[in-house]
């Protein structure tokens, strides 16, 4: 690992000029040159001032991350069905349960639908692909067509369900994920 290029990569991420990096560390520019183009190594204590200007600390600055995933194929997705319920659920992106919000595809037949959840922190929002909803809300039911979105705070039961004759398709987010 080359430290000295690492520091550069994270000073102009944060927006920060040589100059500016060095009056916050309380060190030189030059100094900060030459740590950036690997001429000197700073001491221990030096680096830890250093990362604390950069928003940073010694273990994550050394942890060697694996590249994030960005794009996602149908070949990632996991597909889930209930016979019962009605509905298919299709998880968008893999292990979004370790992410802060949870993408879903919901298809709910003609008298199917999602899971009743309980209350929760956290926030939804959906938008509907085809088709119409019932999203229930605690006692309140409220209709949604396709091409409308809802979005609400967790604080009650709820769930969806399709009253019509039409396949339903939404897309549903959640945060923290709850599927």
């Amino acid at each position: 690992m080359k430290i000295g290029e690492k520091i550069k990569q994270l000073r102009m991420k944060n927006g920060l000029t040589q100059e500016e990096l060095a009056n916050r560390a309380e060190l030189s520019k030059g100094f900060i040159s030459q740590v950036e183009r690997d001429l000197t190594s700073p001491s221990i204590a030096t680096l830890v001032d250093i990362l604390e200007c950069l928003g940073t600390n010694l273990k994550d600055f050394f942890n060697e991350t694996v590249a994030e995933k960005i794009v996602f194929s149908k070949d990632d997705m996991f597909e889930t069905e209930s016979r019962e319920l009605l509905h298919q659920f299709k998880w968008l992106v893999p292990n979004a349960q370790k992410n802060d919000m949870e993408p879903v595809l919901i298809t709910l037949e003609p008298g199917g639908q999602s899971e009743e959840h309980d209350p929760h922190e956290g926030e939804e929002f959906g938008y509907i692909l085809s088709g119409s909803i019932h999203l229930h809300l605690g006692t309140q039911i409220y209709k949604a067509k396709k091409g409308d979105s809802f979005y609400f705070k967790s604080t009650r039961n709820h769930y969806i369900s399709n009253g019509g004759k039409t396949v339903a398709s939404i897309l549903w987010v959640s945060t923290p994920p709850t599927f």
